[in-house]
């Protein structure tokens, strides 16, 4: 694909008249929505602008490349501006840019668009080039000068070889979006190697994937290596090597400085682990996401566990509710090793994993066995995925601490840290706190909430199935949740059967309503979160409420609230439906056995459903 495929005469603009950075952006996001490029006007510009927060796109030398990857882009395309006087776009050399190029690409922008893009950043880096556009008169003389300069079918670049015995220096570049600074950053360092006479390899780490990837052997026998990246990269690889990390802006800016670096090996020894826990906190932007960067990486790492192990649930409950009991007459070995799998030990490891994988992502591989342990004191001691969260952030930070408190300690020691300081002291200080001053307050909270539900008794139905159905959704597998079940089967046994119903209908919602949200909403959930609503249909219906459990981790704030009142309203309706349930679990695989009508108790299911999924649709904010 050549660039004038994406650059065109409708997205030219020969002349900005605006003088402030604001501006330029306003009119070039109405260059491309005029063009019919745009789905969402404000959302692209509110993605432009989220960029230019992270690190201004004027580059220097009289060049702004503003840029966004987002769904609110109908086609791929790049607008085109210019001023002669000059704007004060914050350039990084702080002289004004008179060359302006926005580039907007799809959330699934294909490779060939990609390509096109990462060419155009290249191109610009040539004096020649930004001349001929400066001076341009016409649309048809920039698409000229474009295409002259455009080498479609150019093959990716090949290392810099050269003569120079001193060895070779190997670079990684990466900016967030991966369609503008990267490859300039990369063009940059080879020009300045070949005119330097340095022999380099430059891996970039771009929108279609890493590219010109470094190999183990050419990392062993480096002299030292540049990581030039606004943007998390594979830094354990490094390990022992002298490397040296900028932003990914200075790399365009300097390149012949960070060559000659390299060459006299003047960067830190990379020792991995606690090197880039500290890299990570020099970054303001890691600082500012960091809360939800530790919690996702919890959330991704527990939703396998979830969705297969649900599923494996839900199959089970084909061969009957009670299967997987084998005091049942409905006892079937198949479905019990299926229970077994699923539940006993799927769901079982879900909120321990959760937990380690929040701490790890805090404090980097010691982190992990401390969470792991924090977590199984969660489960265990029924405070659900909330307790597992705790845990978490608690072992992470205990670990960050210890290690702070090591950091003098003798080198000699240096080797034991991580197979004994580390795990030793951080299981044994996660381990107390959540014994000692956590898990005995949600034990005594199940408590105080079982006690509470029994003094309400069944007086007025409907308060209470709205209460019940709201508990099943606030914790989702936690001591609410649990208090709010165990009371629906003392109710089975006591014989009143109404109360069980409103609790299952309640427990049936965050799932669903999470489902069909991912199905109308799109826009509103990242791909795994729309994949995981596909497996939460399957969960909902069968009754598995933690089946929400990674919507809600990702996202409290909003979902909880949303699903709680769906359940409750299902609740409530079930009671006022008059609907009772002799089956303790089985979602829509007992409905057929309810008393009252059964329709009427899907309708309660749907209406929560429906409530919680427009909840969602309308607090969450579209994902950038």
């Amino acid at each position: 694909m050549r660039i004038t495929e994406l650059l065109t005469k409708d997205t030219i603009q020969l002349q900005v008249s605006s003088h402030s950075k604001n501006g330029v952006i306003d009119e070039l996001v109405s260059v491309l929505d005029q063009s019919g490029k745009l789905q969402d006007r404000d959302e692209f510009k509110k993605a432009i602008l989220n960029r230019e927060a992270q690190s201004t796109t004027g580059i220097g030398e009289g060049i702004a490349i503003p840029h966004a990857k987002t769904s609110a882009v109908k086609a791929p395309a790049i607008a085109f501006g210019k001023s002669v006087e000059g704007v004060d776009y914050e350039s990084l050399d702080g002289a004004p840019a008179h060359l302006f190029f926005m580039i907007a690409a799809t959330e699934g922008a294909n490779q060939t668009h990609l390509e096109a893009l990462s060419r155009l950043s290249s191109m610009l880096m040539d004096m020649d080039v930004r001349k001929a556009l400066l001076n341009a008169a016409t649309k048809e003389e920039v698409l000229e000068i474009i295409n002259a300069h455009d080498g479609e079918d150019k093959k990716e670049e090949t290392p810099v070889e050269t003569s120079d015995p001193g060895g070779k220096i190997l670079a990684v570049t990466a900016c967030p979006t991966g369609i503008a600074h990267t490859y300039m950053a990369a063009d940059a360092l080879k020009a300045k190697a070949k005119t330097m006479d340095v022999n380099l390899k430059v891996e970039t780490n771009g929108s279609g994937g890493a590219k010109n990837v470094l190999t183990q052997d050419e990392i062993e026998s480096a002299i030292a290596i540049i990581v030039a990246a606004d943007t998390k990269v594979e830094m354990n690889r490094f390990k022992g090597k002298h490397v040296i990390e900028v932003p990914v802006a200075e790399a365009i800016r300097r390149p012949e400085e960070l060559l000659n670096q390299a060459m006299k090996k003047d960067g830190p020894v990379y020792k991995g682990g606690e090197q880039e826990e500290d890299t990570d906190k020099g970054s303001e932007k890691k600082q500012k996401s960091g809360f939800y960067k530790h919690l996702m990486n919890g959330v991704s790492n527990m939703l396998p566990f979830v969705v297969g192990g649900g599923i494996l649930i839900a199959i089970s409950f084909l061969f009957g509710i009670q299967s997987a009991n084998p005091d049942s007459p409905e006892y079937n070995e198949f479905a019990a090793i299926l229970n077994t799998i699923g539940g006993g030990n799927a769901f079982y490891l879900m909120v321990p994993v959760l937990a380690g994988f929040i701490a790890m992502s805090i404090a980097d591989r010691p982190g992990f066995a401390p969470g792991m342990v924090g977590g199984l004191i969660a489960a265990t001691g029924q405070s659900g995925f909330l307790g597992g969260i705790i845990a978490g952030f608690l072992a992470g930070y205990v670990v960050l601490g210890i290690k702070r408190l090591t950091k003098n300690f003798p080198s000699a020691l240096e080797g034991i840290k991580p197979v004994l300081i580390y795990p030793l002291l951080g299981i044994f200080i996660t381990g107390v706190i959540m014994l000692q001053f956590l898990v005995e307050p949600l034990s005594a909270l199940n408590t105080g909430i079982q006690n509470w539900l029994d003094g309400l008794g069944t007086g007025n139905l409907i308060l209470l199935g709205l209460i019940l159905g709201g508990m099943m959704a606030v914790d989702m597998g936690g001591p609410i949740n649990k208090a709010a079940f165990t009371f629906g089967i003392a109710m089975i046994e006591g014989g009143n059967l109404a109360p069980h119903a409103a609790i299952m209908a309640g427990g049936m919602v965050p799932p669903l309503g999470l489902a069909m949200a991912t199905t109308l909403f799109k826009k509103k959930f990242n791909d795994n979160e729309r994949k995981a609503g596909i497996a939460a249909y399957f969960m909902g219906a069968s009754f598995i409420t933690e089946g929400a459990i990674p919507f809600a981790a990702a996202d409290p704030f909003r979902v909880i609230p949303s699903i709680v009142a769906g359940s409750a309203i299902a609740g409530a309706l079930t009671m006022f439906f008059g609907i009772g349930l002799p089956a303790p679990h089985g979602g829509l695989f007992v409905f057929p056995v309810v008393e009252g009508n059964p329709f009427l108790y899907l309708l309660a299911v749907l209406i929560g459903s429906v409530i919680t999924a427009l909840m969602v649709g309308f607090l969450k904010k579209p994902v950038k």
